[in-house]
């Protein structure tokens, strides 16, 4: 009997062991918890933002002094999003704009308005769930924030210009998400999706981080998902952007920088080539995560307004 026992011991704190790994992998990877303002607003510190450190500035204090309109919905799971809409002029063309992962919608897309503007278009930046004012504590690599993209559609076309047209854009993870979306069925007013630095797949851009971190991405992986799925309520691994992309409907363009050192260049290499449906790749030479605009905006410009042109005209 006491060799039973002792199984069923074994069995239960292997079970433990293995619930709380998963647990300290949510926290570590899903969990967004409220930051100070302050920080949220701050330009991070690494080498790849000294250049451009004082365009960033301008840009933001422009995105909070700007006129806007707060804007607001209820999504799927009940979650309170926020966003901000910058109007440049009525039934212009709007880009829906997602910021990246932990992120932060004035910081991270203060320049995407700059450029709507300069291109003529109309800017809704979103607060993603777990950001700013937007409620929820989980981050899901795109799966949630995808369908998040489809109910801003829904509201855009319903409350702002049931006739525009309209582009999703996202950086990094916001990428992940305006791509999750484009074999989806979306209103004809979506006419193209702007994917700056987005990765092929939560799976790929997790293990990725931890061999960087140097620890065992197949081994941790497992935990990784199952800490989503028992303390998050979704599977990493339901869909991927480079999966999504194979029943692509929609123009994509890709844009990345050669130098990023977070999501691999190779990643929208990756992407570009699975898409089904129009499609450029745009490289932005020496630019790193999440900077390609601002590191080369003639180039970025000129291409993304010479790809869209069909799609506006």
């Amino acid at each position: 009997m006491w060799i039973l026992w002792s199984l069923l011991g074994i069995l239960l704190f292997s079970v433990f062991l293995c619930v709380l790994v998963a647990y300290v992998c949510f926290i570590r990877i899903f969990a967004s918890p409220k930051r100070k303002r302050s920080k949220e607003d701050s330009i991070p510190s690494g080498k790849v933002y000294q250049s451009i450190r004082p365009r960033l500035e301008v840009w933001m204090k422009n995105a909070r002094t700007l006129p806007h309109k707060r804007m607001s919905i209820r999504s799927f799971d009940g979650i309170e999003l926020y966003g901000r809409y910058y109007e440049y002029q009525k039934h212009a063309p709007i880009e829906i704009l997602f910021h990246g992962y932990r992120g932060n919608a004035i910081r991270d897309m203060s320049g995407g308005i700059d450029r709507c503007f300069r291109m003529g278009h109309n800017a809704l930046v979103i607060e993603q769930r777990g950001s700013c004012e937007s409620t929820c504590k989980v981050i899901s690599f795109g799966i949630n924030e995808s369908r998040d993209c489809e109910a801003w559609v829904d509201f855009t076309v319903r409350e702002i210009d049931p006739e525009a047209k309209i582009v999703l854009t996202g950086v990094s993870m916001g990428a992940a998400t305006v791509m999750l979306c484009t074999a989806r069925p979306l209103p004809r007013n979506v006419v193209a999706v702007l994917a700056d630095c987005g990765y092929t797949s939560a799976r790929e851009i997790i293990q990725k981080v931890m061999s960087d971190m140097r620890l065992p991405p197949r081994l941790l992986y497992p935990f990784v998902r199952l800490g989503a799925r028992l303390f998050g309520h979704f599977d990493p691994d339901e869909d991927s952007p480079m999966e999504a992309l194979k029943r692509s409907r929609l123009p994509v363009i890709f844009i990345h920088g050669d130098e990023d050192d977070f999501v691999p260049y190779s990643m929208s290499v990756k992407n570009y080539e699975a898409c089904a449906s129009q499609k450029r790749l745009v490289t932005i030479r020496g630019a790193g995560h999440g900077v390609a605009y601002p590191t080369d905006i003639q180039a970025y410009e000129a291409e993304l307004a010479d790809f869209l042109a069909p799609y506006l005209s």
